[in-house]
């Protein structure tokens, strides 16, 4: 996904950079709300809940992905960075490079961000452009190395009152359970035993939300499929209403289809095309927990709850705390 950025205004923008299992992604932004958005697929998390490290070549990937927003960012009026970094960074033996590989390239340190404030960074993102939604909202965050749920009120300001990450994602999963090609019926049924043993762990209830909202790669991903793009469109796709039974049966498709004949789908980035499957049973076993009806989508997530940190008052985003 590349936008188009806007002309730079004076009075400083602020890059966010969010590190996950499957993507890093980018956000510059400014007072006057002008927008760069970025996202690479780089897999850092490749192999680390078998092996427990990050693997060499996963690591350049990020690397070569992080010199490229270097760039951009040195070519705007970026005046702070924050990095924050998830799953798959937090878990490897072999941080300490990854964290020095950042810091070379990005002039900042990087902030291996617990679970909580991660969650807690999502809610502020997601829920900030949904005024209106009715009460108490659930945001449900499927990455790559782990899941998030948050309740919380989006009215005055976004603010989240329970939150729990669990350690299940769309890569932990496919790499632990989706070996075969498609997945048998007996591969799934482990996956979503993993994922019953979570949700039944979490304090957070989604049948609690009169608003389920989801947000990040597999949910956009998802809801592309569902309203049958033909290429990534954030207009779109920000604020759509998914109903339940349409996301369950695109994921019953999905799942019936190699991963070859997934990579050919015009909506789904090649990148994702292995691990969409275990994104979407997570998905879809969280909308049956819920009850819910129908899945809201939103486009604004984890970045711009990092970008609110560091710039009070942007447009559409109150400031959270840093």
């Amino acid at each position: 996904m590349t936008a188009t950025p806007a002309t730079p205004v004076g009075g400083g923008q602020v890059a966010a950079i969010d590190c996950g299992t499957n993507t890093v992604k980018l956000l510059i932004t400014g007072p006057a709300g002008e927008q760069v958005r970025e996202m690479r697929m780089v897999r850092l998390g490749e192999g680390v809940d078998r092996t427990g490290r990050l693997a060499p070549a996963a690591l350049a990937r990020t690397f070569m992905a992080l010199e490229e927003y270097a760039a951009l960012i040195a070519a705007h009026d970026v005046r702070r960075v924050r990095f924050c970094a998830t799953s798959a960074s937090r878990d490897a033996e072999n941080a300490a490079e990854f964290v020095a590989g950042v810091r070379a390239r990005l002039g900042c340190e990087p902030e291996v961000v617990s679970g909580e404030e991660e969650a807690s960074l999502a809610f502020g993102g997601a829920v900030a452009a949904l005024a209106g939604a009715p009460e108490p909202l659930v945001v449900m965050d499927v990455g790559g190395g782990r899941t998030e749920l948050i309740a919380g009120t989006a009215t005055p300001v976004p603010t989240p009152t329970a939150a729990h990450s669990m350690d299940i994602g769309s890569v932990r999963l496919t790499e632990r359970h989706l070996l075969s090609d498609p997945a048998t019926p007996a591969e799934q049924a482990a996956l979503l035993a993993d994922v019953d043993a979570a949700l039944d762990a979490c304090p957070v209830d989604p049948a609690g939300a009169a608003t389920l909202v989801g947000v990040a790669g597999t949910v956009t991903t998802l809801a592309a499929g569902v309203l049958g793009l033909t290429e990534y469109d954030r207009d779109a796709l920000h604020r759509a209403r998914l109903a339940t039974d349409d996301v369950v049966a695109l994921v019953e498709r999905l799942a019936a289809m190699p991963v070859a004949e997934r990579r050919h789908l015009p909506w789904l980035h090649p990148g994702r095309a292995d691990v969409i499957v275990a994104g979407g049973l997570i998905v879809t076993r969280v909308l049956e927990r819920a009850g819910a009806a129908e899945l809201v989508v939103s486009e604004c997530d984890i970045l711009d709850g990092i970008a609110a940190s560091m710039l009070p008052g942007l447009p559409g985003l109150p400031g959270l705390p840093g």
